[in-house]
């Protein structure tokens, strides 16, 4: 069911929560991952149902932070990374992805969820000398760059490209999520980068919105949706690498056209896989 790195716990003593829903074992579950559980099934099944369009998505955030990392390292020679919520390991980590164009990158995973702190720790056992995993909340950034293995491994002196993908979406607006990533920057050498992918909620219909944001309020984050120019302002005055702020697939920086059809079929595939999944776990 799993890749045997479950604890009941973290190094930090922080308790996993079997009972709640976990957005990142949700995400896992999207790309087709067995790091998760009947209860992230249940709840990633309900946001299915009303927006079969997700695994789809979830790829194309694979595939667009596959670009801009391999833009960031041949084009802007960029040796270091500060990534921010990372999710669960995939075979598209930023490192991975990183070393295949710079072998000495230096590459900063920051997460405060205990299931992606476990799973990237025990990945990172394997001997990454080069990377590492900081227990941090996006909430809390001076803390983030203050962190000592933080200031080990990444030098603020020198240009950074700082990931925020598919996080800030969890940070309500309460939490002044514009306010965070601007301390952050502000923190940032010179020529430094700051990447982001964000669910919006422009052209979707209402009751999609409300059937998705009522699972995840369920679930161990909120999701907040923001328009297109809610997601430029995190930029502030940073001047934009073309082609600006677009949807994933038209970041068209080595972008490899894939027929349509073939796209359709493997989405297909996906969604029987899926179906047959979700049957399986509900007979039992």
């Amino acid at each position: 069911m799993n890749s045997g790195y479950w604890a009941e716990g973290d190094d930090a003593g922080n308790v996993l929560d079997m009972r709640t829903p976990n957005v990142a074992r949700m995400f896992d579950y999207y790309l087709g991952g067995k790091d998760n559980l009947a209860v992230d099934r249940v709840a990633a099944i309900k946001v299915l149902t009303a927006a079969p369009q997700v695994p789809r998505a979830a790829r194309e955030n694979s595939d667009f932070v596959t670009r801009v990392i391999q833009f960031l390292t041949e084009e802007k020679h960029v040796e270091q990374f500060i990534d921010i919520g990372p999710g669960l390991p995939t075979n598209h980590n930023v490192h991975d992805i990183a070393h295949r164009y710079h072998k000495y990158a230096r590459v900063a995973y920051v997460d405060h969820d205990p299931v992606v702190l476990a799973h990237g720790r025990a990945l990172l056992a394997r001997k990454h000398p080069l990377v590492t995993m900081i227990d941090g909340d996006l909430r809390e950034p001076d803390k983030i760059l203050a962190d000592p293995e933080l200031e080990r491994l990444i030098d603020l002196g020198q240009p950074v490209a700082l990931c925020l993908t598919l996080v800030l979406h969890f940070i309500p607006d309460r939490d002044g999520p514009h306010e965070i990533v601007a301390r952050l920057l502000d923190r940032l050498a010179p020529n430094s980068y700051l990447v982001i992918s964000h669910v919006t909620g422009d052209d979707k219909n209402p009751d999609i919105i409300t059937a998705v944001t009522d699972t995840y309020n369920q679930a161990t984050a909120p999701l907040v949706m923001r328009s297109r120019a809610e997601v430029r302002r995190f930029f502030g005055e940073c001047a934009m690498a073309p082609p600006g702020v677009v949807y994933l697939t038209q970041w068209y920086r080595y972008l490899v056209a894939e027929p349509v059809l073939a796209l359709a079929a493997h989405y297909i595939d996906y969604l029987r896989h899926l179906v047959i999944r979700a049957t399986v776990q509900f007979s039992r």
